[in-house]
């Protein structure tokens, strides 16, 4: 019998694909125009099935790569495509999942609350979202916590509750936001756990991140953003010889490339 179209599809396309994207930004002030570039002639390819980590300093251009992905901000030239789809497309973000740095969630609300929420929003059959809702629940460890309000979460649960949310549609691409800022050493190490698990099963994974021991520690290959240009990507073997090197690997990009 064939298998699933959506996902023998997505085999054959990359997870995430930037061609020569540039994203400009217009700013007016008291009768001034300003400009500015989030992302400049941006080529990446995410490989179905790999973990992707995302480096740079505060305003090189992550979270505006993150949100041309999502399709919340169109390219000023280029294109962006998820497994093939354009990006903001219904049939893209069908594929993909979400975890930003900061989730919010109505906090007189329940994470089962939550969930069923916005799988309604999304359209899911009844039947599919309860079971696909206890799925996600037991996923990222919160099934014990169903019926608690959002107000009595730590930060941890909360990340949790916004990773359940991400998964809930079983998406084959998760773009994660620094999904461990902030968190405890056992929650990054549980969160850890689970996205190389979730990549075991065929997840593919964009990480955003400043830690760079965990994107040393997560990913297949790493891209390093300076001012919004892609200067340089590094595949696991360039760093897995001695612990820190991406570190080190890191740094001397950023000062070659002559960051502030």
């Amino acid at each position: 019998m064939p298998g699933d179209p959506a996902r023998e599809y997505a085999a054959k396309e990359h997870a995430l694909s930037f061609r020569d994207v540039t994203k400009t930004y217009v700013r007016s002030h008291l009768g001034r125009t300003s400009r500015f570039r989030g992302i400049e002639h941006l080529d990446l390819d995410l490989r179905p099935g790999e973990i992707f980590g995302l480096l740079g300093l505060n305003g090189s251009g992550k979270t505006t790569t993150i949100k041309l992905a999502l399709g919340l901000l169109a390219p000023t030239s280029g294109s962006v495509s998820i497994f093939g789809h354009p990006a903001g497309s219904r049939s893209a973000l069908a594929l993909m999942g979400y975890l930003p740095e900061l989730p919010y969630f109505y906090p007189y609300l329940t994470p089962r609350e939550i969930l069923t929420f916005y799988g309604r929003l999304s359209g899911m059959p009844h039947k599919e979202l309860e079971a696909k809702t206890s799925r996600s629940l037991e996923k990222t460890g919160i099934e014990r916590h169903t019926d608690r309000r959002m107000s009595d979460f730590s930060k941890g649960m909360l990340q949790r509750v916004g990773m359940a949310q991400a998964l809930l549609h079983e998406p084959r691409l998760l773009l994660l936001d620094e999904p461990v800022s902030g968190l405890d050493p056992l929650a990054v190490a549980e969160f850890r756990a689970l996205f190389s698990r979730l990549n075991q099963e065929g997840t593919s994974l964009l990480l955003s991140s400043h830690s760079i021991s965990e994107v040393e520690r997560l990913c297949h290959r790493a891209g390093i953003l300076v001012e919004g240009r892609l200067v340089k990507i590094f595949e696991q073997k360039d760093w897995s010889k001695e612990p820190g090197l991406l570190e080190t690997l890191f740094v001397d990009m950023i000062r070659q490339n002559g960051a502030e």
